[in-house]
């Protein structure tokens, strides 16, 4: 089993940059797809991110392209995202996702373990 603990949610201004971190338990973290998700109010959960247990493999949402960029350190078993030129429709939870077959994690129902999230607010 894997758990997963997000950080670096905070205010930010419309322009600026953050930084999320998931901090994963478990042996097997180097094996895992991991992925970003996030949930505005009143708004579905939808896909951000996503990365291979290799790095090999990211994709993103068409909303966050070129701004967000997804990383891991397999070492240190965290997933990273880097959020910059933040806009206020970005502002939502974010939850770090992690799915144990599979080359990434494409959708939610693909994945099984889940952080509580981090709270990420843009004003504009």
């Amino acid at each position: 089993q894997v758990q997963l603990v997000e950080s670096g949610g905070r205010l930010v201004q419309a322009g600026g940059s953050l930084r999320l971190s998931c901090a994963a338990s478990g042996r097997t973290f180097s094996s895992y797809a991991m992925g970003w998700f996030r949930q505005a109010p009143g708004k579905g959960r939808e896909f951000v991110a996503n990365i291979s247990w290799n790095s090999g493999t990211r994709n993103y949402a068409d909303s966050v392209k070129g701004r967000f960029t997804i990383s891991r350190d397999n070492a240190k078993t965290t997933v990273y995202l880097q959020m910059n030129s933040l806009k206020p429709e970005d502002t939502a939870v974010y939850y770090c996702a992690a799915r144990q077959f599979g080359l990434t994690v494409a959708n939610q129902y693909e994945v099984d373990y889940w952080g509580q999230g981090t709270q990420v607010t843009v004003s504009s």
